[in-house]
């Protein structure tokens, strides 16, 4: 999979509108890397429905591919997030099952249009999703696909070397492979002490060393990490570069986050930093949460109106697309794609990448000033919190605050002209949303959940307050959720 002669005179012909872009980007610490940036063409495929899929007048054309300065791999600049495989539906009490066939399809339909990088873990889907992901893929040539998955020993049981390591054994039964294409340390910076914990997970038993063994041996072809919250523990281990040799780091970045990651949580680092530390090294980013985890599509009325001012053919969505796709160092653009109208979506804004201008990526700098006025939950759906021992559905409540919040249905003031409809629709929408027996009230604050969350929530005292804020309207008593 690496980079073709008809790849390099299409780099050349774009080469002119690079360096006019190279004063921005500079301004922005940017620069440019060594990723090489690839398109195929822009000719229509056929999907699956006999036809060319459109939204308006878009067609989706030809995979826009980055290529790895490390390897030559030529990777999909849209990669498939395997973290959000839709289930079936199920009666209760039932076990919950993916559902394969739909994976299928997507699978299919991805590798049909260019996609070629699939990311999946361990701790994905409540423990399904490396399975559902191997069984799709293994239906297709090997050379047709990289898997990135993960060594996710969240918790203190899988801690020891012996846990450990069958966790990096069971990956590759579950993926039906004999190599790993991008193996990362998964989440390092969460929790109270994060490089306490990093030493723990990856040091102190070994595991570290004997990944670098295993990519010395080729069953991993490239060792990277995946990073949540601590700024130290991402220093440091940037620091080691020269010993690790990081072949690759999967960071969160969209444009909210460039500036306002730690306005929105104290605890999180502005992607302008990242990206930039990773630039400076010529290490590869993989970006995550570029829709953060829906709340860039799922935004207040007014933005959507005003993104749509100057895109209406497009989704919201695809301006966070295109942004995360216009940084030249990142190598793929993960994002979790349940339906397949997501997929198609998505490949509107690759295939190929029309890269944002200065005055759009400004635009979204202003858009992204706007929205922090607004107090929505930084939960970005990813379910790590989940399963809650008592069965409280703790993204499904935030979510629901958060739509209300976007959507204007936050009753505030028992005079306003919408309180009465803000009121219903809050209500309404959180039991149909969240069966009673799942919603926050059910909250002891036994504080299990908090520790997983990459966002760093206090997830009980949301739920407290989000309860609260439920029992206030209920009685017309408003307050604010604080």
């Amino acid at each position: 999979m690496s980079g073709s002669s008809t790849d390099s005179k299409i780099q050349k012909k774009m080469k002119k509108k690079i360096i006019d872009r190279r004063g921005f980007l500079k301004s922005l610490g940017l620069g440019m890397t060594a990723t090489g940036l690839s398109l195929a063409g822009c000719a229509p495929k056929e999907n699956n429905k006999g036809g060319s899929a459109t939204e308006g007048n878009l067609e989706i054309g030809e995979m826009t591919y980055r290529v790895n300065p490390n390897n030559g791999d030529k990777v999909s600049l849209l990669g498939y997030g395997c973290m959000r495989w839709p289930f079936k539906e199920t009666k209760e009490g039932e076990p919950e099952e993916i559902d394969q066939e739909a994976v299928n399809r997507l699978v299919d339909y991805a590798i049909e249009h260019g996609v070629n990088y699939f990311d999946t873990s361990p701790a994905y889907c409540r423990g399904m999703s490396e399975a559902a992901t191997g069984i799709a893929l293994s239906r297709h040539p090997r050379d047709k696909y990289f898997i990135a998955t993960k060594l996710s020993n969240f918790s203190p049981q899988t801690w020891s070397r012996e846990e450990s390591l069958k966790l990096y054994h069971d990956s590759f039964k579950n993926l039906k492979v004999d190599y790993i294409d991008y193996l990362l340390l998964h989440g390092v910076g969460m929790g109270e002490d994060a490089m306490k914990e990093y030493e723990q997970r990856y040091v102190d038993n070994g595991i570290l060393d004997f990944l670098l063994k295993e990519r010395e041996a080729g069953r991993i072809r490239n060792l990277g990490f995946s990073y949540h919250g601590d700024i130290k523990v991402f220093d440091y281990l940037l620091a080691n570069h020269d010993k690790y040799k990081w072949d690759f780091v999967q960071i969160q970045h969209n444009y909210l986050d460039w500036h306002h990651a730690r306005e929105i949580n104290p605890r999180n680092t502005d992607s302008e930093y990242l990206y930039g530390e990773l630039e400076k090294r010529n290490i590869p980013a993989v970006i995550m949460e570029p829709l953060l985890g829906g709340r860039l599509s799922n935004v207040p009325d007014h933005i959507v109106a005003r993104l749509k001012e100057k895109e209406p053919e497009r989704s919201v969505a695809s301006w966070a697309f295109r942004y995360a796709g216009t940084f030249p160092g990142i190598l793929t653009v993960l994002s979790g794609m349940t339906y397949m109208e997501h997929l198609e979506d998505n490949l509107l804004s690759y295939c190929p990448l029309k890269p944002l201008n200065d005055d759009e990526i400004r635009y979204l700098y202003d858009t992204a000033d706007l929205m922090v006025e607004y107090p929505t939950i930084a939960c970005n759906d990813c379910k790590y919190c989940m399963p809650c021992p008592y069965g409280i559905d703790i993204p499904a409540i935030l979510l629901h605050y958060n739509k209300c919040v976007n959507q204007g249905n936050i009753p505030q003031d028992a005079q306003a002209s919408n309180y009465r409809e803000a009121r219903q629709a809050f209500l309404v929408g959180y039991d149909r949303s969240v069966p009673k027996l799942r919603q926050a009230s059910h909250c002891i604050g036994c504080r299990q959940c908090e520790p997983h969350c990459p966002q760093n929530i206090k997830i009980p005292e949301k739920l407290h307050a989000i309860d609260a804020f439920v029992e206030k309207i209920k009685q017309n008593k408003i307050n604010n959720l604080t």
